[in-house]
């Protein structure tokens, strides 16, 4: 795991003061232009998939498209995408959450879920958890059971992991990186 570990850092790039001053950026784009750098990610996301059983991935928009799809393409699941409101077409659930500054809505087709789903969460970085959050009780709320959640990097001085723990109920959180 040090080997990936190291390969996955190498290829994150840090943007100084973007979007404003005072951020880091953690920019994923070299590991996405780097072909083994994302087959390494694509495949450890998919062996997470396949341990947690899950039978669905998830993908948080917009970067957990790009790395849950190919993981549930590579694990032989189907891939569901968690959109901001009002992007999908037809009927939707729709689960509200608080920012720092305001709030947001997320959204699924509760017809690609089901009771017998078990579902691996994916997005690209867990932060504060809100969004993370959020795609949880909106799965509960499609019927379908979390398997658990994966993300390439969770920044841990924002204490997203102590937010989600208690609303994973047990399902595990899995950070191929941690900064």
């Amino acid at each position: 795991m040090t080997d990936i570990k190291e390969l996955l850092l190498s290829r994150i790039r840090d943007v100084a003061d973007y979007p404003e001053p005072g951020v880091m950026f953690k920019d994923i784009t070299p590991l996405l232009a780097d072909p083994s750098a994302f087959t390494a990610l694509t495949d450890a996301l998919a062996e997470i998939a396949q341990r947690t059983g899950a039978t669905k991935v998830v993908g948080l928009e917009a970067r957990g498209f790009i790395l849950g799809a190919p993981a549930a393409v590579r694990a032989g699941l189907g891939f569901i995408p968690v959109r901001k409101a009002g992007k999908l077409p037809g009927a939707t659930l729709a689960q509200a959450y608080d920012l720092e500054y305001g709030s947001a809505e997320i959204e699924v087709h509760a017809e690609d879920l089901n009771p017998e789903d078990r579902v691996l969460i994916v997005d690209d970085v867990l932060a504060t958890g809100g969004t993370a959050e959020a795609s949880v009780e909106l799965i509960r709320r499609a019927g379908a059971e979390v398997a658990g959640l994966a993300v390439l990097m969770e920044l841990g001085f924002l204490s997203g992991r102590a937010r989600l723990e208690p609303a994973l109920n047990g399902a595990p959180l899995e950070a191929l990186l941690t900064v």
